[in-house]
């Protein structure tokens, strides 16, 4: 993709960019398994079912997109994001330059689609769980473990980081921040900071990777309808509208000071 002038667009990036995500949990199998061999790889790594598990699997299934939603809202508020949520103009827009979009409008309303979209966001943690735990075995079950003995916050910051740098290489290609091919990659620093925190959270709590695997399912699965609620012929600024823009970030940091508040950040007793 980098040598070749389509880019991002390139047919091979719609097989190559999931592929990608396999490599932290790829690092962490070498690692646990023939270069620092654990007793216990399951409870090591966090791939058990985890501590009050039901109760977190549903915050992170449920809250994930609705805090996506929510930040959308936000945006429109704050008039970063120009939204038509009577006609979806822009989604229209989006649907009539592709030859089966066009197909589809023909065979169904744009309203009818919304509603499916939308449906469809809440099972996106189910569709989408393999490849997010081809992230969170490496991320939080491996990396956020070994990084501790500096620190809860010190560890989740950390493991953000190098997390957001791990995605240079696409960000620089204009993932994301389309808009911001060259300049996008601390916008999404601070994002994985701060999504990072998070997932982190539910990690160090429950002892188990699983709440942020749904959780990572559930943002890649809900960030793009972003694009269900925008008017025709205006342009998306990421960096700014939506879970990935700086509306974004005070969501999340508005979730991550409600854990500080309510004394859950940092976990007292990791599990």
């Amino acid at each position: 993709m980098w040598f070749n002038a389509e880019g991002l667009k390139h047919p091979f990036a719609l097989y190559l960019l999931p592929l990608i995500m396999f490599a932290p949990s790829i690092a962490a199998f070498i690692v646990v398994r023939w270069v620092s061999p654990q007793a216990d790889i399951k409870t090591a790594t966090g791939l058990r079912m985890g501590i009050n598990w039901p109760r977190y699997w549903l915050l992170c299934w449920v809250g994930t997109p609705l805090l996506v939603l929510a930040s959308l809202g936000l945006s429109a508020l704050l008039g970063v994001y120009q939204t038509d949520l009577q006609n979806f103009s822009g989604l229209q827009q989006i649907l009539q330059d592709k030859e089966d979009g066009v197909a589809a409008l023909r065979s169904m309303s744009v309203k009818s689609m919304v509603a499916i979209q939308l449906a469809s966001i809440f099972i996106a943690p189910l569709l989408n769980a393999l490849f997010a735990f081809g992230e969170e075995w490496g991320w939080r079950g491996y990396l956020l473990q070994k990084l501790l003995p500096l620190g809860q916050w010190p560890a989740l910051i950390i493991c953000g980081v190098i997390w957001g740098l791990w995605h240079l290489p696409v960000i620089l290609l204009g993932y994301n921040y389309p808009i911001y091919p060259n300049t996008g990659w601390p916008f999404m620093l601070v994002l994985c900071i701060l999504l990072g925190i998070l997932f982190g959270w539910t990690r160090l709590a429950t002892g188990s990777i699983w709440p942020a695997v749904i959780a990572h399912g559930a943002l890649n699965g809900s960030a793009s309808a972003v694009n269900l609620f925008a008017a025709a012929d205006t342009t998306i600024d990421t960096a700014q509208a939506g879970i990935t823009g700086w509306v974004g970030w005070i969501m999340l940091g508005g979730a991550i000071a409600y854990l500080i508040y309510s004394k859950r950040l940092p976990v007292r007793d990791v599990a």
